[in-house]
């Protein structure tokens, strides 16, 4: 798929995205709040880029991106992806020796610190850790849940008797219990250390068990302030054990598919998972052939892409190694009736549907994207067949006008004023036979006094496309003016002031009898009323007064307001602006708290302002 295709469909999702190059190898793997406005952000303006991002942008040729369920979830996967990956423009997180570890020391009253270094015999290491900000956030936990000191004193049993060491403000605040001081048992330290290390490896349920105990006895001796801080531990760690699904301790080795399909395709979304980290993520699309069941299409991904390799683009299998010790045990899908369904012979391979669990939340984050992809093909086929359309009536329509070339950039003016007032005009623009709203505009009269549409109409046109020859901007291929011969009369005089009359097609709709008309023709050109051609010239006809109307309407309530304030003694046309600008209406400024219009413009003002609207 395109890139221009793929970021229409890209989902405001969270997630990642990956860049591939021309030769389909991964250059930057990057993670999202938003995949939308994140991946569209490379290509909306490449001058404000940097040199090396503008070297990347220009080398992308294939986007494939992933749904997960939370920013967080994205840091986490991205970290995992360019450390399995390696991407020439992820420079930061490719060396496995840069990533920390969490270091338990073997020492009387043991520390708990981050470290990047794990060389050391005397010390017990959990990780490494992808992400910096995980492991931050288990030291936070492991604060706020126990009193481990963080002092780097030698606090041997014979320098605690000497009483060579000082309790420090740590202590008085509440983070140490004094073990410096043999104000702390080393045994009780150590039951401690013995819970933090059941929450680094994963096993929450044992800390969770022992603050439930710990605040039932307290609460039982009647110690509710010791009870409620238990609580609160308790708390702590059950928000933490909301755990990511990105990186998981409880989940080892393990294959994850889902399957959602249709008529014609079968869409397949596959997650490996290596000690707990999702490593490698893929979704792709399988042509049915003979209407072949979710199973069997399934069985078909599974074998082919486990022959080739232990888990896409994680390298080559040797040959020399067995297939079943090169790849995850188990394997988990998005529905029961394929366990029974798939026949897939590896020796040692445990196929499942997880029912509850973080399995289960894997697997329907499997299926999320899935659906995505699924959801992604289905709008593709959408603006294809929109296309097609379009592409169909704008070739009737340069059938009708006799045009040397389809009108694929179509722009409609219109002016709009009542009795005289607020004269304005607007101009749309249509591309492919669809809207391009960036490109509409709205015109403020200001070379014509009083009603004059043809004078208007002038003006407009020559401000339009004086700017565009100007700027050396793309010129439509037809030009269409709302209203009768003497608006399209005063157009085509402003071409010619600019030297564009017979470069650009221009016509006319008529108001009363919807009849289309060349520049100096008598006779209205001949359009069967029933046609797609006519339709379209219509809806955007209907789109250009629809614009001019809204915009003259704002404009004369905004008048009109400024013109009622302006009318009551004491207050002058800075006053009636500065109210217009926050407040937009009478009924507005009638509605709030006098308050906040006293904070606005003083209470003189405001006193003044609120009186001469209520007594009109």
């Amino acid at each position: 798929m395109e890139i221009a295709e793929t970021l229409k469909i890209l989902p405001t999702e969270p997630g990642i995205y990956k860049f591939f190059d021309s030769q389909n190898v991964i250059i930057y793997v990057g993670k999202a709040k938003n995949l939308k406005n994140r991946v569209s952000s490379y290509f909306a303006n490449k001058a404000d880029l940097n040199r090396k991002t503008q070297r990347l942008v220009s080398e992308i040729r294939r986007i494939e991106y992933t749904v997960v369920n939370s920013e967080f979830d994205a840091f986490l996967l991205e970290n995992n992806l360019i450390k399995a990956n390696q991407p020439k423009y992820n420079i930061l997180l490719k060396d496995d020796k840069t990533f920390p570890y969490i270091c338990i020391t073997n020492e009387p009253f043991p520390r708990v610190f981050p470290t990047r270094r794990h060389d050391r015999k005397d010390s017990t290491y959990f990780g490494p850790y992808a992400s910096v900000k995980a492991m931050h956030t288990l030291l936070d936990l492991v604060k706020k849940l126990y009193t481990i000191r963080s002092c780097n004193l030698a606090l041997t049993k014979e320098n605690i008797k000497k009483k060579k060491f000082k309790v420090c403000l740590e202590y008085h605040i509440k983070n140490c219990k004094g073990g410096c001081e043999g104000l702390q048992t080393e045994e009780d330290y150590q039951k401690d250390i013995e819970q933090v290390i059941h929450i680094l490896k994963g096993k929450t349920n044992v800390a969770t068990n022992y603050f439930k105990q710990k605040m039932q006895e307290a609460a039982e001796a009647w110690k509710f302030e010791e009870a409620q801080l238990y609580k609160e531990k308790l708390e702590s760690l059950e928000k933490f054990q909301a755990k990511s699904l990105v990186a998981n301790p409880n989940i080892s080795d393990i294959d994850v598919f889902a399957i959602t399909s249709d008529e014609k395709l079968g869409y397949v979304n596959y997650l490996h998972i290596q000690n707990g980290s999702i490593v490698q993520t893929q979704t792709l699309t399988v042509k049915k052939k003979l209407d072949e069941t979710d199973s069997e299409i399934l069985a078909y991904v599974i074998l082919d892409f486990r022959s080739k390799s232990g888990a896409w683009g994680m390298g080559e299998r040797s040959d020399s190694t067995p297939l079943s010790e090169n790849l995850a045990k188990e394997i988990s899908f998005n529905k029961t009736k394929i366990i029974t369904n798939v026949e897939v012979q590896i020796e040692g391979l445990d196929i499942q549907v997880p029912k509850i669990g973080d399995l289960k939340k894997l697997v329907e984050l499997s299926y999320k994207n899935a659906l995505f992809k699924k959801k992604e093909r289905m709008n593709r086929e959408v603006e294809i067949k929109d296309n097609s359309a379009n592409k169909r009536i704008l070739e009737q329509l340069q059938k009708d006008l006799n045009l040397i070339r389809r009108p694929d950039h179509i722009e409609c003016f219109d002016n709009s004023n009542i009795q005289g007032t607020n004269p304005v005009a607007a101009m749309v623009c249509f591309k492919d036979g669809k809207p391009s709203k960036k490109d509409y505009r709205h015109f403020k009269i200001k070379t014509v006094v009083g009603p004059n549409d043809f004078a208007s109409m002038y003006e407009i046109v020559t401000r339009r496309y004086a700017r565009l020859l100007n700027e050396n901007a793309d010129l439509p291929q037809l030009i269409i003016i709302d209203g009768g011969k003497g608006q399209l009369s005063a157009a085509c005089e402003a071409l010619k002031a600019l030297n564009l009359y017979g470069k650009i097609p221009i016509i006319g709709i008529a108001k009363r009898l919807e009849e289309l008309y060349y520049p100096n023709d008598e006779l209205p050109i001949m359009i069967n009323k029933k046609s797609e051609s006519l339709k379209l010239i219509q809806r955007i006809r209907d789109e250009a007064h629809r614009f001019a109307i809204t915009f003259h309407r704002d404009q004369r309530s905004k008048n009109s307001l400024v013109s009622r304030l302006e009318q009551i003694d004491g207050i002058g046309k800075a006053t009636a602006e500065k109210l217009l600008k926050k407040y937009r209406s009478v009924k507005k400024l009638l509605e709030i708290p006098p308050s906040e219009i006293e904070a606005l413009i003083g209470k003189d003002k405001a006193r003044i302002v609120l009186e001469g609207l209520r007594a009109e």
